[in-house]
């Protein structure tokens, strides 16, 4: 596995992990097509008549995508996503597929955060390049969140007065302007300050800013 400054920098996205594909379309034989086409590269398919049975239904833990239909009968696939943003919660990314699409449509769409929108009839090679690419883009933001729930392990295991002591590191003070801060001997501070960069797994002062600001950013090392 990468180190975690890897994951954090440039989460890979050539992981052998295996996707899943969720499709949401209520015509029968649209979603018999998509089906046997990602089945036909190997990907595992699961497909829904409706947004109800697709949320009823189990999730994989793993790289996934939705391929939504704009027009649904119960619910449109734009009104599906606003609502998904709503909660404010990360979500697998989602290709638009409509027989009826026009820019607004689209702009509004991918502005919410869709990865792609395609108007019906697509190319087959069309919809087998945008889902890889939005298996790729969960499989790098699953890698991402793992690795920053690592990090936030490594910071839990540091002392008060040791996450104080990488606070000051970070802002560039040297081991006697630390001491003179905390108001302890610099010997107690250099002490403190070795102990922590092995507990983070710190090679450089460089690797060590990098982990506070992936921390700042989610508010643990605030």
């Amino acid at each position: 596995m990468p180190d975690l400054m890897t994951l954090l920098t440039a989460p890979s996205i050539t992981d052998e992990e295996d996707g899943t594909v969720y499709i949401v379309d209520g015509e029968e034989l649209i979603r018999q097509a998509l089906v046997s086409l990602l089945r036909s590269v190997n990907l595992k398919v699961h497909a829904f008549a409706s947004i109800e049975a697709f949320i009823a239904a189990p999730r994989s833990a793993g790289p996934s995508c939705l391929v939504l239909d704009v027009q649904l009968p119960e619910q449109s696939g734009l009104a599906f996503q606003t609502s998904l943003a709503k909660t404010g919660k990360p979500h697998m990314p989602i290709i638009f597929m409509t027989g009826h699409g026009d820019i607004a449509m689209t702009v509004k769409a991918m502005k919410a955060g869709a990865l792609d929108f395609l108007s019906k009839p697509f190319r087959d090679q069309d919809m087998i390049d945008a889902v890889i690419a939005a298996l790729n883009w969960d499989r790098a933001r699953l890698a991402r969140n793992r690795a920053l729930d690592e990090l936030r392990a490594r910071w839990a295991t540091l002392t008060p007065r040791e996450q104080e002591v990488m606070q000051h590191v970070v802002a560039g003070m040297m081991n006697k302007q630390i001491a003179a801060s905390m108001g302890i001997a610099e010997i107690t501070a250099k002490i403190h300050r070795g102990q922590a960069m092995r507990k983070m797994a710190c090679r450089s002062v460089a690797d060590l800013v990098r982990m506070m600001d992936a921390l700042g950013a989610c508010g643990d090392a605030q």
